[in-house]
C-alpha cells in the first residue's frame, strides 16, 4: 500500500510549485514511509510515497509506459489479487513487462482498455493515470471502496489525494466546513455520506467509481455496483461456491515479498482466513502462520457480557491458535494510553472517527509492524452474510431507519437548542437515497427485498466506515492490512443469496458457517457473534470525563455548539445512555470521546464554521 497525489492547474507551472508539492508529500510519509518519487510536466504533478510489499526494484513510482506515440504516467495505492492473469493477458497481446510489480499491469491495463480497464482488476486500490498527450488524468477507486481517494475540483483544476491532509496542504482548499458538514458531523458522524469529505469543496470517489479530467472538466463514471439477479444454485451449490470464492480470496491475498500476518479474534471471520491460510501455508510449505490478537489491561476484571458482547475472546483465540497452529501473539493496551491515542487516531482519519475503536486499533497496528508490513483481517463478513442483530430482531429489521442509529435523540441532547434544527431530515434523506437505489427483482418477497435494503445500508454505509478505520489507523503505521471478505465476486454472489439460505440454521452468518464448520472447531464455526473488543475499565471512561470537562470550560466553536448541561449529566449518569450513539457499542464514555475528538479537530485543523 501506498499514498498517492496529484494536482493540474491549467496554465500552471507545477516546477515553481516545489516546496507546496513537498508539503503535500509529507502528509502521506506514514502511508508510504518506504520510498517517494515526483512527476512534474508543466501544468500537471504526481505524488507517490511507497510502502514496499512487492518487487521493489521494479515498482518504483511514478512508473512511466510509452505505447505506441503517448507516455502513460500512473500513481497507485494498494494490491491487485489477478496480477498473474492479467499479465498474462496483457502478453499475449504484445505488452512486454521489466518486473512483478501490480503497479506495472496497472498501468498497461489502463492503457490497453482505457476508462474500462477498472472492470478487469480485481483488488483493493486508488490510482491516477496522466496521458501526456492529450493532458489528461484518469482517476479510479477499487469495486468496493476499501481504499480511499479524495478530490476537490476547481475552476481550472483538480487536487486529488489518499487523504484529506494531502488536500489541504495545498492552500487552495480551506479547511471550512458548512451546514451539511456539521450534519454530517453531529448527525451521522463517525459515518460520513458516500462521496462526501465533509469538509467545503472536497469530495471522494464512490466505491466502483472512476473519472477523466480533461478539458478543465471532471466525468465521473460508475464502473461497478450491485445487481439484482436470481440466484439459482440448489443449497449445496450454494454451500460450495461460497467456500471455493473466500478461499480463492484468502489465498490470492496471501502473497507478499515481505512479512505477512493475520488478526485473530476468535470469531468466526477472523478464524476462517486464518484456517484457509494455515492450510495453504502448510501444502506450499510456507512454516506456521503468524496471528496477533488485542486485549486491554484488566478488562477480564470488569468485563459484564451483555446482548452485543456475550462472552470474551481470549479462550477462543487460544483454541484456534492451537487448532491452527498458529505463532500467537497478545497485544495489550493501557486504557491511559488509549484515551491519548484519540488525538494520533484523528490525526490519521483527519475527521472524529470511531473513538477507542480506532485508537484501540491504531495502537494494535503500531504494535504489530514492528515486525510486519502486511496482515490480514476479517472485515466486512457481516455486512455481506447477515452478522449483525439488526438482521435479526423482526421489529428493527423493517425500521424505516438507519440500524445502527435508529433515533437522533442523544445527539440532539448534546446539542444547545436550535442548533441544526433540519438535522433529523437531514439523516432521513440519506437514508431514503441509499434504500431507494438498492436494485431487487419483481418477484422478490418483502423479507428478501427489505434485505437487499439492508445490504445497501451496511455495504455503503456501516461497511464504509469500518474500511476507513482500517485503512488509516493501519496505514497511520505503515502497515497494511488486506480484508478477503471484501472480493467483489463474493459481494455479488452474496447480494443475491435468499436470505432463508445466507441465515442458514437461523443464525447470523449462518451459511458461512456451515460451509466452513468441517474446517474449524465446532464452538468457533458456531460461536455467537461478539463485536471488535472494546474497553470495560472504569479508569478509560474517567479519562475521558476529566478531558471533557475541561473542554466545556473552553470558549470555542464547539462548545458554542453544545449544551454543556447535557453533555455533565452524561458525565454524572452514564447508565441514562442506553441507546448507542452509533453501531452497538458507541454509549456514554464512547460520546465523552468522540466530545474529546471534535475539540482536537477544530483546533489542529482550524476549522472555520462557514
Amino acid at each position: 500500500m501506498c499514498g498517492i497525489a496529484g494536482w493540474i492547474e491549467n496554465g500552471c507551472r507545477m516546477v515553481e510549485r516545489g516546496k507546496t508539492l513537498k508539503a503535500i508529500s509529507e502528509t502521506l510519509e506514514r502511508r508510504g514511509p518506504d520510498e517517494n518519487g515526483t512527476y512534474i510536466n508543466g501544468d500537471t504533478a504526481l505524488i507517490h510515497r511507497r510502502l514496499v510489499v512487492i518487487d521493489r526494484e521494479n515498482g518504483k513510482q511514478p512508473m512511466s509506459a510509452r505505447h505506441r506515440d503517448v507516455t502513460y504516467v500512473i500513481v497507485y495505492n494498494g494490491e491487485l489479487y489477478n496480477t498473474a492473469a492479467l499479465r498474462e493477458e496483457l502478453r499475449a497481446d504484445g505488452f512486454h513487462f521489466h518486473g512483478h510489480s501490480d503497479t506495472e499491469v496497472v498501468l498497461k491495463t489502463y492503457i490497453k482498455y482505457g476508462v474500462r480497464c477498472g472492470e478487469r482488476l480485481n483488488g483493493i486500490f486508488a490510482f491516477a493515470v496522466f496521458n501526456t498527450k492529450e493532458r489528461s488524468l484518469f482517476l479510479c477507486r477499487d469495486k468496493i471502496g476499501v481504499k480511499p481517494l479524495f478530490y476537490h475540483l476547481y475552476d481550472g483544476g483538480l487536487l486529488f489525494g489518499s487523504e484529506i491532509k494531502s488536500l489541504l496542504a495545498s492552500g487552495v482548499v480551506q479547511p471550512q466546513i458548512d451546514e451539511q458538514g456539521l450534519h454530517e458531523l453531529f448527525f451521522l458522524g463517525p459515518a460520513r455520506t458516500p462521496g462526501c469529505g465533509v469538509f467545503k469543496g472536497i469530495s471522494e470517489l464512490l466505491p466502483g467509481e472512476c473519472a477523466l479530467y480533461k478539458n478543465n472538466r471532471l466525468t465521473r463514471k460508475t464502473y461497478f455496483s450491485l445487481e439484482a439477479r436470481e440466484h439459482t444454485d440448489s443449497e449445496s451449490e450454494t454451500l460450495e461456491k461460497t467456500r471455493a470464492l473466500l478461499t480463492d480470496a484468502i489465498e490470492r491475498q496471501l502473497v507478499s515479498d515481505v512479512p505477512l500476518c493475520m488478526l485473530l479474534s476468535g470469531g468466526l471471520d477472523s478464524s476462517v482466513i486464518v484456517k484457509v491460510a494455515s492450510l495453504y501455508n502448510r501444502s506450499h510449505k510456507l512454516g506456521k502462520p503468524n496471528t496477533y490478537s488485542v486485549e486491554y489491561r484488566d478488562n477480564a476484571r470488569f468485563f459484564t457480557k451483555s446482548k452485543f458482547q456475550p462472552n470474551r475472546d481470549d479462550e477462543y483465540i487460544k483454541l484456534m491458535s492451537k487448532n491452527a497452529g498458529t505463532r500467537h501473539t497478545e497485544v495489550l493496551l493501557d486504557n491511559t494510553l488509549l484515551a491519548d491515542a484519540l488525538y494520533e487516531s484523528v490525526d490519521a482519519r483527519d475527521l472524529p472517527g470511531y473513538v477507542d475503536v480506532d485508537a484501540s486499533l491504531l495502537l494494535f497496528c503500531r504494535e504489530i509492524k514492528k515486525d510486519y508490513t502486511v496482515a490480514l483481517s476479517g472485515e466486512c463478513a457481516d455486512e455481506l452474510f447477515g452478522g449483525y442483530p439488526w438482521y435479526f430482531d423482526r421489529d428493527r429489521l423493517f425500521e424505516d431507519c438507519f440500524p445502527w442509529s435508529r433515533k437522533q435523540d442523544i445527539r440532539r441532547f448534546i446539542l444547545k437548542k436550535g442548533v441544526l434544527p433540519h438535522g433529523e431530515a437531514y439523516v432521513r434523506q440519506r437514508y431514503l437515497d441509499t434504500v431507494n437505489a438498492a436494485p431487487k427483482l419483481p418477484q422478490d418477497s418483502k423479507e428478501n427485498a427489505r434485505m437487499r435494503e439492508m445490504f445497501y445500508l451496511n455495504f455503503y454505509w456501516f461497511m464504509q466506515c469500518l474500511l476507513e478505520r482500517k485503512d488509516r489507523c493501519s496505514m497511520f503505521s505503515g502497515l497494511e492490512v488486506r480484508v478477503p471478505f471484501c472480493d467483489y465476486r463474493l459481494a455479488e454472489y452474496a447480494y443475491n443469496l435468499p436470505w432463508e439460505l445466507k441465515a442458514w440454521g437461523g443464525r447470523e452468518k449462518g451459511l458461512v458457517r456451515k460451509a466452513f464448520e468441517t474446517l474449524l472447531p465446532q464452538e468457533i464455526a458456531w460461536r455467537k457473534k461478539s463485536p471488535y473488543p472494546k474497553t470495560h475499565n472504569p479508569v478509560y471512561f474517567e479519562a475521558c470525563a476529566k478531558r471533557v470537562e475541561i473542554i466545556l470550560n473552553k470558549k470555542n466553536q464547539l462548545t458554542e455548539l453544545l449544551n454543556k448541561e447535557a453533555v455533565r449529566q452524561i458525565i454524572r449518569h452514564p447508565e441514562a445512555v442506553t441507546e448507542p450513539w452509533y453501531g452497538q457499542l458507541m454509549q456514554a464514555p464512547q460520546i465523552l470521546a468522540y466530545i474529546i475528538e471534535l475539540d482536537y479537530w477544530f483546533e489542529k485543523y482550524k476549522v472555520e464554521i462557514v
